[in-house]
């Protein structure tokens, strides 16, 4: 079958395109015919040996799929035919055929394409765990979102009306992506450059409930200042390259909370945690109570670029790679 894999520790551009044994059935996985993977920052990371986990070389990248059923253990939730996206966890998803443990397969609605299939998974489970296990979202509060262009950022906008949000004001560092946050729901958007001032105009200086921040770096201190009392800050990744640190002294004196967001490590010591999160979503997919995501597809020959434009950040929402 054909593969992207990745033989050396180059970043993006080292992944290439490759004929790969299939995996093969067994009792305990459910055998997927991929048509499209998703790409998400981790796989540029895992490209230049950055990353936690350090898969085996050479290894094939991306962690979300969605795709037919091919076969699935006897009593399984899905059937030979199905339309799913499920999860590798993490990485091999970038293959014509996976196997993947039954708890990480979804049933997929048929009012959602496979391509935004493939850009859900990651991204939207990743805000759904923010801003409703960590970030106790209320009826009614505003979120701010650093990154909003991006895939985190897009989710968030999504997701956080569906949730209860009354207000989203999205942060962008250019004006073409402030376009890209509009499209996905944004109430507000204000430029990265100086955006505490203009957090503190649009909310009549009292501030937003909720900071959702994938970016991290010198944004930090400012998204602190931005929170009302009692906000949360979700520290959900740096994909600005630096990890920023706090003076907890600003936590005790503004009684506002630094919140880790770790979804991954979450579900592995949460049994039945990834059900648990499908059950409640898909069904807002499934009415278009949530739009679903509308990614940049590229073709599998072009994974490599797939991959670079999360390092460059030259990404506009979701990127996934079309596999059939």
């Amino acid at each position: 079958m054909r593969a992207i894999q990745i033989a050396e520790l180059d970043g993006p551009r080292a992944a290439k395109l490759v004929e790969i044994d299939e995996p093969a059935a067994d009792e305990n996985s459910v055998l997927v015919e991929v048509h499209a993977a998703g790409v998400a920052f981790p796989d540029a990371l895992q490209s230049r040996g950055l990353y936690q986990y350090k898969p085996e070389m050479p290894y094939t990248p991306s962690a979300e799929v969605a795709g037919v059923v091919r076969s699935a253990p006897d009593g399984a939730h899905v059937r030979p035919g199905d339309r799913v996206a499920g999860l590798t966890m993490l990485c091999g998803a970038m293959a014509e055929v996976v196997a993947l443990q039954p708890e990480r397969v979804f049933p997929l609605p048929d009012s959602v394409s496979f391509e935004a299939g493939a850009g859900i998974l990651f991204n939207d489970l990743t805000v759904q765990f923010a801003l409703r296990e960590r970030g106790r979202l209320a009826q009614g509060e505003t979120v701010l979102v650093h990154g909003a262009a991006g895939g985190i950022g897009t989710s968030t906008l999504r997701l956080a009306p569906a949730f209860g949000a009354g207000r989203t004001i999205a942060v962008v560092s250019t004006e073409d992506k402030a376009d890209v946050a509009r499209a996905a729901g944004a109430t507000d958007v204000v430029l990265a450059d100086g955006f505490k001032d203009a957090v503190k105009e649009l909310t009549g200086g009292r501030g937003v409930d909720i900071v959702v921040d994938p970016v991290g770096g010198d944004r930090f201190t400012d998204s602190l200042r931005s929170l009302a009392p009692g906000g949360r800050l979700l520290v959900v990744g740096f994909t600005g390259g630096d990890i920023p640190t706090v003076k907890v002294n600003r936590l005790l004196l503004n009684n506002v909370d630094a919140v880790g967001v770790g979804w991954g490590a979450w579900t592995m010591t949460h049994p039945g945690y990834l059900q648990q999160q499908w059950a409640e979503l898909e069904p807002l997919l499934a009415a278009g109570t949530v739009a679903a995501p509308e990614p940049v597809v590229y073709p599998l020959e072009r994974a490599a670029e797939a991959i670079a434009s999360l390092e460059d950040r030259s990404a506009r929402g979701k990127v996934v790679v079309a596999i059939r």
